[in-house]
């Protein structure tokens, strides 16, 4: 069935719509939910950490530092795994690397041993959710599209439950997020034991460095040089924006999950929609641009308004992640566990570089001024799509408004 705007609609109930699917594929994407779930997880028991191990806010920023910067460096490795054991077996290496280390997570009497049992966890996200995406997309009816809309929908369902399942079991104990994790892995991986077969394996195996190669094309380069800049306003939301709010978890786990919301709805609902009538590029520049207005109203603003912002930046979070993906899926002509690979290896770097910086910056200068310099990365992001455009046409072309072109289409993560 087709939308008014004359785009197949990936939710059409019919035989290729996203929502049918093999059972393969649902056990995939709920195990996905759970895994996105242990990005938000900690956000609204930040100040209740730094409480309960007598830490200071950037120690216990290093939370996410520890954890984004395993997971990019484990980038390198998912798809010379996966190509090697197989999809499944990679699967559930990565949730079993989640379950022990979550649990750990529980039991840790210091920030360093937390921070240390993040970035274990990191290593089991980075080999499930990388290898999911090519899963999902592997065996899901109705094309690429409605495979990355499931993905998509995953991430988005994810990191709005993940502060709420934070804030509800962290409001007794800030240990009980990190045992509940763990617990709802251990069902992710019988899950994916029980109704995932062995995917085919690759008719060549990736090499280690073949992530970095792909990087070598120069529209893959620019996409990701331009999420790494995104990224880095992303996670300072994510990671700095509890301090500033200063809240119970309860209130701080009802903020992350309305914007978790409009991260998931703007996503998979209005991303493809604005997609097929202004084209791609136009979208993701004009997203990055009203995320860095929304970042200084966030830094410079009152309580209220700060509260608003960040439930508002979900949206335009929601379209950057969408456009993103697509774009380092589609841009270069590697394969896409590959240049999928390539593209995260770059981006997480950000996302372990602002939880870090962030803090620093606060204590260097005053509580305005990480708002500032995230503002000025998602100017830079929007910067990238517009000097590289060239090299990003490859693919916009295929994404351009139908108006403009007779062959447009619409079609992450994560």
């Amino acid at each position: 069935m087709r939308t008014g705007d004359g785009t197949e609609d990936p939710f059409d109930a019919g035989a290729g719509g996203i929502l049918r699917q093999p059972k393969a594929v649902w056990a995939t994407a709920g195990a996905s939910v759970v895994a996105f779930m242990g990005i938000g997880l900690v956000d609204p028991i930040l100040p209740s950490i730094a409480k309960g191990l007598d830490a200071t806010a950037s120690q216990v920023s290093l939370l996410f530092t520890s954890y984004f910067l395993i997971t990019a460096l484990a980038m390198l490795v998912t798809g010379f795994v996966s190509s090697r054991i197989g999809g499944r077996r990679t699967l559930l290496l990565g949730l079993a690397l989640v379950v022990v280390f979550a649990g750990l997570a529980g039991t840790s009497g210091s920030v360093g041993e937390l921070v240390g049992f993040r970035a274990g966890w990191g290593l089991g996200n980075a080999l499930f959710v990388s290898t999911a995406l090519a899963v999902i997309v592997g065996a899901a009816a109705g094309g690429s599209a409605a495979a990355i809309l499931l993905y998509e929908s995953a991430l988005g369902l994810g990191m709005a439950c993940g502060p709420l399942l934070g804030a509800l079991l962290g409001d007794a104990s800030w240990r009980y997020p990190f045992f509940g994790t763990a617990f709802l892995m251990a069902v992710g991986f019988l899950c994916i034991t029980v109704f995932l077969k062995e995917q085919p394996m690759p008719a060549r195996r990736t090499a280690l460095l073949d992530p970095i190669r792909a990087l070598g094309h120069g529209g893959l380069a620019s996409a990701a040089a331009s999420s790494f800049f995104y990224n880095y306003t992303f996670f300072t939301v994510l990671a700095f924006t509890p301090f500033v709010l200063d809240m119970s978890p309860y209130r701080s786990g009802a903020v992350f999950f309305a914007w978790g919301v409009l991260l998931a709805v703007f996503s998979v609902f209005v991303a493809p929609r604005l997609q097929a009538r202004f084209g791609s590029l136009k979208v993701l520049g004009g997203s990055l641009l009203l995320l860095a207005a929304d970042v200084l109203v966030l830094g410079y603003g009152g309580h209220t308004a700060a509260v608003v912002c960040t439930v508002l930046s979900g949206a335009f979070i929601g379209v950057n992640n969408t456009v993103y993906t697509e774009l380092a899926l589609g841009v270069s002509d590697a394969p896409r566990p590959v240049a999928s690979a390539g593209y995260n290896f770059v981006r997480w770097f950000a996302a372990a570089a602002a939880p870090f910086f962030a803090p620093k910056i606060e204590e260097w200068s005053d509580v305005h001024m990480p708002f500032v310099v995230a503002a000025v990365t998602a100017v830079l992001g929007a910067a990238v799509v517009v000097v590289r455009r060239r090299a990003l046409t490859h693919r916009a072309e295929e994404l351009e408004p139908r108006h403009a072109t007779e062959d447009g289409v619409t079609v992450f993560a994560g």
